[in-house]
């Protein structure tokens, strides 16, 4: 049996998706596919490219000062407002880019026809007005999706959150974050040539009244997030939720112990996840 994962974005709180990775690999879980979204895209990349998760969680401390360098917080901030928000947002997402790139070369990948493991990383394309999916499996056609691209390219264009980041252009398209059309992405994993899928999402915050701008926007967003992915939820075959409610999604500080707890809570799941694999 051939399982896929499915990894959402989520900011920061992607580094509980290379605990989750641990977890199931140490309980005998082979991973044959994976599509991810945003940080997930940034987790399936490196898996994709053969790095253990050990060394993707040095990666992610490694990268994440310049990934994250500005604070989102100023996009709700009058004062910083006119001088901190050019083409878009805040900065570009080129640092992405970048760090993605200096990770492939260590493993001879550039593009992502260059990575074996059948991979899925969607985006959001502006002029189109439609999702875009980049994939290493030339089987899936369509307009739709794109075959030859730098895998760091790819990554950006996922990841590439609105308002934080500007747009990322690229050719004919203009590229914001994967997560506007498909924050979990099970049906692209889905069609990767696997059997079972197991998706790993982030829990919500308790519902609570919020008192600045930039926590009501935060929420806001995981709560049309958390709508958009039901129908996803509904069709895999196990869902992992991770209980990271209280980590805003740029807090890099927060970058172990998120990992560790999609470590420790992925264990919590093991017993039952592997009776419904079995069972289905």
């Amino acid at each position: 049996m051939k399982i896929g994962l499915a990894l959402s974005g989520g900011g920061v709180r992607g580094a509980a998706h290379i605990g989750a990775i641990k977890a199931l690999k140490e309980n005998g879980i082979k991973i044959d596919a994976v599509a991810g979204t945003s940080a997930g895209s940034i987790v399936a990349a490196l898996l994709g490219m053969g790095y253990t998760t050990d060394e993707m969680i040095k990666l992610f401390n490694y990268f994440s000062k310049s990934v994250m360098a500005i604070s989102p917080k100023y996009m709700f901030s009058g004062i910083k407002e006119k001088r901190g928000i050019k083409l878009g947002g805040l900065t570009t997402s080129f640092n992405i880019e970048s760090a993605i790139e200096e990770a492939g070369k260590l493993k001879n990948i550039k593009n992502i026809k260059d990575i074996k493991l059948p991979i899925s990383i969607p985006a959001t394309d502006l002029i189109s007005d439609r999702e875009i999916i980049f994939t290493n499996c030339n089987e899936l056609k369509g307009e739709e999706y794109i075959h030859d691209i730098e895998i760091g390219k790819a990554v950006r264009a996922s990841s590439t959150f609105p308002g934080m980041y500007a747009p990322f252009d690229y050719k004919k398209y203009q590229f914001v974050d994967g997560g506007i059309f498909d924050n979990l992405p099970v049906v692209e994993a889905k069609k990767l040539g696997i059997d079972k899928v197991i998706a790993i999402k982030f829990k919500l915050k308790s519902p609570r009244k919020q008192n600045t701008i930039y926590n009501i926007a935060m929420q806001s967003l995981d709560l049309m997030t958390e709508n958009l992915i039901k129908d996803s939820i509904n069709k895999s075959d196990y869902v992992i939720e991770i209980d990271l409610r209280d980590v805003k999604p740029f807090n890099i500080s927060k970058l172990e112990f998120c990992y560790r707890e999609g470590y420790t809570q992925t264990l919590d799941n093991i017993i039952k996840l592997k009776r419904e694999l079995k069972s289905k």
